[in-house]
């Protein structure tokens, strides 16, 4: 029988990584550095852990593989294997200057798809910045010659980032996380990035960390960002819901939903929905039962669950397919 899953996830603790996750949204891990928590995977590189019901213990892949293709919807059952990836990230230092394959090209290369992404800013510094694509075209034997010498950074697309932007990163487009960022991403179910700059850093075994540079020459979008930040819808009140469509492409639509008392909401049988509550607390109620829920929790609702109510007062990443 389907039921709301509440999902303990593998947390990653990356050189630039800070501690919020921890401190903040409760991860559990044994590192000092708490840089991503995968707060919705099926990945080979770390999946979670269901935390309720009679299959908490089992592992969110050996769950949908009990319950079939009907739990994760006619959308993502087209796709060979599970298709999202949803991550909280605490970016204290900056990250690598990146880019990552389409899915033509990761398939062929790597095994996987490739990635397209989204973030939400859930919180910065004042001052943060991050890299959105190039500040002007460029040629392939520029970008090439700047990896090399070091001088990157001089035709990166720098821009500020504020509370509440959304970014969408197309598969091909050049990107880098500032410091002191704290972001949500929605991404293909993919762990695969090609660097191209790190800022000299070095890595656990004191070695320069490696690049990636003729993939990256075979994948980079040259130019600039193609959509500006934000979100593409605007805010929709729907009683006591405030919902904004934050980004929609092929691979995703997510949404920022705002509830101050009770929002219905139903999972058919197209996709699941991925709830990950950014603050504030409440429940998931379906089925005569609720799965309480607080800042930092992440649930799976199943295709074909039906109608259900969050109750509460909470921000929450709605994520579907």
């Amino acid at each position: 029988m389907f039921y709301p899953l509440l999902l303990k996830p593998p947390v990653k603790d990356y050189l630039w990584g800070g501690t919020r996750l921890k401190t903040e949204y409760n991860y559990e891990t044994d590192k000092e550095k708490a840089a991503e928590a995968w707060v919705l995977s099926c990945h080979k590189d770390g999946s979670d852990i269901v935390e309720n019901g009679e299959l908490a213990g089992k592992t969110l892949p050996e769950v949908l593989e009990l319950w079939g293709d009907k739990a994760i919807g006619k959308n993502a059952a087209a796709f060979p294997y599970f298709p999202l990836l949803i991550k909280l990230i605490d970016a204290k230092d900056r990250l690598s200057v990146q880019v990552h394959p389409d899915d033509t090209y990761a398939l062929k290369n790597e095994g996987e798809f490739g990635k397209t992404e989204m973030w939400y800013v859930v919180d910065c510094d004042e001052g943060a910045e991050l890299i959105y694509g190039f500040n002007r075209e460029v040629s392939k034997e520029e970008f090439e010659c700047r990896i090399k010498n070091n001088t990157l950074p001089a035709i990166c697309n720098y821009v500020p980032a504020h509370k509440g932007d959304v970014f969408f990163i197309a598969a091909g487009t050049l990107h880098a996380i500032g410091a002191g960022i704290l972001i949500a991403e929605v991404q293909q179910n993919s762990n695969t990035t090609y660097r191209v700059f790190d800022y000299g850093r070095l890595g656990a075994d004191g070695k320069p960390r490696a690049l990636h540079v003729e993939k990256a020459l075979d994948v980079a979008r040259l130019c600039p960002p193609e959509r500006s930040a934000g979100p593409i819808g605007k805010p929709e009140q729907n009683g006591d819901c405030t919902s904004t469509l934050l980004a929609k492409c092929g691979y995703f639509t997510a949404r920022l939903l705002d509830v101050a008392g009770s929002a219905p909401l139903c999972a058919d049988g197209e996709s699941f929905h991925s709830l990950l509550c950014l603050s504030g607390s409440g429940a998931v109620i379906c089925g005569g039962g609720a799965v309480p829920f607080a800042k930092g929790d992440s649930l799976f609702l199943p295709a074909g669950l039906g109608a259900y109510t969050i109750a509460g007062r909470a921000q929450l990443v709605l994520t579907t397919l």
